[in-house]
């Protein structure tokens, strides 16, 4: 029978693919576009789809993550698709290898996350992991490539076929 740590490692995997594949169709040179005045920079968001799978390693081997505190984790726009990627694999190999680490006894134990020194999220590490980590990666995916869509870069197959990979046109 698998840990819940090679569970989750499984579960990271299938996501990692096809996000992969979305921030490889970032266009470059469009860090500050977003849709709406209310919505997101294009490069704070794709820096922020990249860098999620590293929350997981603070989430596994750290008692609490704080979002304000400047750092590895803090998400940035990257200047180039090559830099992008390359936080997108580092950030992964930091995930892969805190999962690699932890029991299940271990993945029970409580977690925070704190912004602005408040605590907005305490929980057991396996469901940060699963709901503020893979979960929130998947759902800021999925906005990326509403940006992809708007900024006319092709949307990869992510769940089934997409109209730019041989799908129908929605």
């Amino acid at each position: 029978m698998p840990s819940i740590a090679e569970l989750l490692l499984t579960e990271l995997e299938r996501e990692a693919a096809g996000t992969r594949r979305a921030l490889e169709r970032v266009p470059e040179g469009r860090n500050g576009w977003k849709p709406h005045e209310k919505s997101m920079e294009l490069g704070y968001l794709a820096g922020l789809v990249a860098t999620i799978p590293a929350w997981i390693a603070s989430m596994a081997t750290e008692a609490e993550l704080d979002l304000e505190k400047p750092g590895e984790l803090q998400t940035k726009p990257y200047e180039s698709r090559a830099e992008l990627l390359a936080a997108f694999d580092q950030a992964m190999a930091r995930a892969r290898e805190a999962l690699g680490g932890v029991t299940d006894e271990h993945l029970f134990t409580k977690w925070r996350l704190r912004v602005q020194r408040q605590v907005v999220l305490e929980e057991q590490r396996y469901f940060a992991i699963r709901e503020s980590a893979i979960n929130h990666l998947a759902h800021h995916r999925g906005q990326l490539t509403v940006y992809l869509r708007l900024n006319d870069a092709p949307v990869p197959a992510l769940y089934g076929p997409s109209a730019d990979e041989g799908g129908p046109a929605a």
